[in-house]
């Protein structure tokens, strides 16, 4: 089966992750990706990838995500956060980092960490064609 991405950004930071998506569209056309809503939107819509999206993170979709990733339903987490702006749902989203801990998901919280995972995540699925 096909590893799932979960794909997440707060608000000053969609650009950016819109921008990793290209990078990586090829890996990420061989994933099964679920998002928050609006990033979610955003990606599907700039590079035609098939993306589930859940809610928008402060009305729970980090929450949805992490619940998934509990249950074995996420491999991987990028999460582009913003440090620079307080977020309302910060208790939502330091849940998800922990989940990630507790089960010993790959998160990145930063380009340079999305970076190095995708470029695994493209080394090992070029290993498995």
């Amino acid at each position: 089966m096909s590893p799932c991405v979960a794909l997440i950004a707060h608000d000053h930071k969609k650009d950016d992750i819109v921008a990793l998506a290209g990078e990586y569209v090829d890996v990420l056309r061989r994933c099964r990706l679920v998002a928050t809503g609006t990033t979610g939107g955003r990606i599907a819509d700039a590079h035609g990838l098939t993306v589930e999206r859940m809610l928008s993170g402060p009305y729970g979709g980090d929450l949805q995500i992490g619940a998934r990733l509990a249950e074995g339903g996420v491999d991987v987490v990028v999460f582009l956060r913003d440090p620079q702006t307080p977020q309302p749902h910060e208790p939502d989203i330091n849940a998800l980092v922990r989940a990630c801990d507790v089960h010993n998901v790959p998160c990145a919280t930063n380009i340079a960490t999305a970076r190095m995972i995708l470029d695994a995540l493209t080394r090992h699925l070029g290993d498995r064609a």
